[in-house]
């Protein structure tokens, strides 16, 4: 299946916008390919106001998200690939949506490999500090 990220940007910008709220995206400007304002970087994220007061030539499709806007009075096109949105959110309240990894889409960074992540024992043989977690686990309550 097709990434579903794109259509949840889509639908969540159409959501805040019909609320009168302001929208804003978290982005991993350290993402290859991402175009923002180097100056506006902190700590390799940027969040940037995509209402339609801020922006011209909006165009999302399901590879990227671009448009024009100004930085500090200078004009400047932004190219976002889908990939580098950690989020959407309304700047007055916060409501919106973080974005994870999903599971087979081209969103999802390298994994470590089975051959690169350890046994969970130490080099005697005895379990050691490097043992798997156990997953999670469920307990009825009466």
């Amino acid at each position: 299946m097709t990434p579903s990220r794109p259509y949840l940007v889509r639908a969540l910008l159409d959501w805040i916008i019909d609320n009168e709220m302001t929208p804003h995206l978290l982005v991993d400007a350290t993402w290859p390919g991402v175009t923002v304002p180097e100056a506006f970087v902190q700590e390799g994220k940027i969040t940037l106001n995509i209402g339609p007061a801020a922006v011209e030539k909006l165009e999302l499709d399901n590879q990227a998200i671009s448009f024009a806007a100004r930085f500090a009075g200078r004009p400047m096109q932004v190219y976002l690939p889908m990939g580098s949105v950690l989020a959407i959110f309304a700047r007055e309240n916060g409501q919106g949506m973080m974005f994870g990894n999903e599971p087979g889409s081209d969103l999802q960074p390298q994994t470590e490999s089975a051959d690169d992540a350890g046994t969970g024992e130490a080099a005697d043989g005895k379990p050691g500090s490097t043992r798997p977690r156990k997953g999670p686990s469920l307990k009825v309550v009466k």
